[in-house]
């Protein structure tokens, strides 16, 4: 019978180990040498005595070499041990110098770029998105077998019917705010007048539509991506494919259409509701009647600034419903790939809207509009 792996104080020279026995695998197994169990003046490691070895017993005496602070290569073994331990310290890669770490402005640029790549995917896999839904619409518009109208009608309400309030009331505050804005600086001038413009203009042109278009992206673009999600991580959505039907046309044409159909109705209300509250403003802070504030939108109103706000609803509609949708699609199947993509669906919807919206403003007032 073999002997069991053990270490022992070399006889013939002083502080140097013998490692004897069987250093196999099924020996070594479960035997632990610790460094409170070595003495205090070890200083080398002879395995000459050492009966059979395997990977498993040369990396425990690599451990060992280790633990004693000597360096592994200088183990004194039979010939036959050599190569295999020689193939455990290159594996173990001991005698390697740790790398030096990587430079913090080297990890900046290198997020800079994953950050860009991500970003370049990402607008690529909307105008993906985008062409199938353009796609779809023009398929099914022309087919009403495929009108999903009662889903449309319910997320119309949704969508539009219980949004109303909350985009109301905030209007008429925002316009409130717009209107003392300008009071405080126009009365220095003498051109308290000049507010009804200000408010008038403001909301026709940017603040309707944009404060409605950036409520809907926080509320109806994350529910979009919610029910979507949850709907994924329940495998509805492999039922439906299974079942021969297009997702795309049972989830996203509904939705789309919905937000099509009630973004200009809320942003006309909301810009109603935004002028209520400059003329209240008006009415109780500067003397302004609601006759004259009337009158005074009647002389300086333009259709164009009407049209300028409301050619822009539409897009913001798509921009809202495909992102909301997108991200929707993309969840993995549990809780927090869900939390994840809504937040990013809210992100995504709200920057795109207000990007958006600067670049039309520019282009039209360039133009003269």
């Amino acid at each position: 019978m073999t002997d069991r792996p053990d270490l022992q104080s070399d006889p013939e020279r002083s502080g140097r180990l013998a490692a004897t026995g069987d250093w196999r695998i099924d020996a070594v197994g479960g035997r632990g040498f610790s460094t409170a169990a070595l003495p205090d003046d070890a200083s080398g490691l002879d395995a000459t005595a050492v009966e059979q070895l395997d990977s498993v017993g040369a990396l425990v005496l690599v451990q060992l070499a280790e633990r004693m602070g000597i360096e592994p290569a200088e183990i004194v073994l039979r010939d036959e041990h050599r190569p295999l331990v020689d193939a455990v310290i290159a594996a173990s890669g001991s005698d390697e110098p740790e790398p030096d770490p990587e430079p913090a402005w080297v990890s900046f640029l290198a997020h800079i770029g994953e950050v860009t790549t991500s970003f370049g995917g990402g607008f690529k896999l909307f105008l993906g998105f985008l062409g199938l839904g353009v796609s779809s619409l023009l398929r099914t518009v022309f087919r009403p077998s495929r009108w999903r109208i009662t889903s449309t009608i319910h997320h119309m309400e949704q969508t539009g019917l219980n949004a109303l309030p909350l985009v109301m009331l905030l209007s008429f505050l925002i316009g409130a705010v717009i209107a003392y804005l300008g009071a405080t600086v126009l009365k220095e001038f003498g051109a308290e007048l000049f507010v009804v413009d200000l408010t008038t203009i403001a909301f026709f042109r940017e603040m309707g539509v944009l404060v409605t278009a950036i409520i809907l992206a926080g509320r109806t673009a994350s529910a979009y991506t919610a029910q979507i999600g949850t709907m994924k991580s329940r495998e509805e959505i492999d039922a439906m494919r299974t079942l021969g039907l297009d997702p795309f046309v049972l989830l996203v044409m509904p939705r789309l259409v919905a937000l099509l159909v009630m973004l200009p109705i809320l942003a006309a209300a909301a810009t109603l509701s935004g002028m209520a509250g400059g003329m209240t403003v008006s009415a109780f802070s500067l003397d302004i009647g609601p006759d004259l504030f009337m009158s005074r939108i009647h002389e300086t109103l333009n259709l164009r600034h009407y049209l300028v706000g409301l050619v822009k609803a539409p897009l913001f509609a798509v921009v809202i419903a495909l992102v909301g949708c997108l991200e929707g699609f993309k969840v993995t199947g549990t809780a927090q790939s869900v939390g994840e993509h809504t937040t990013s669906a809210v992100v995504q919807s709200m920057s795109l809207v207000i990007v958006i919206n600067a670049l039309a403003a520019v282009f039209f007032m360039e133009m003269g509009w």
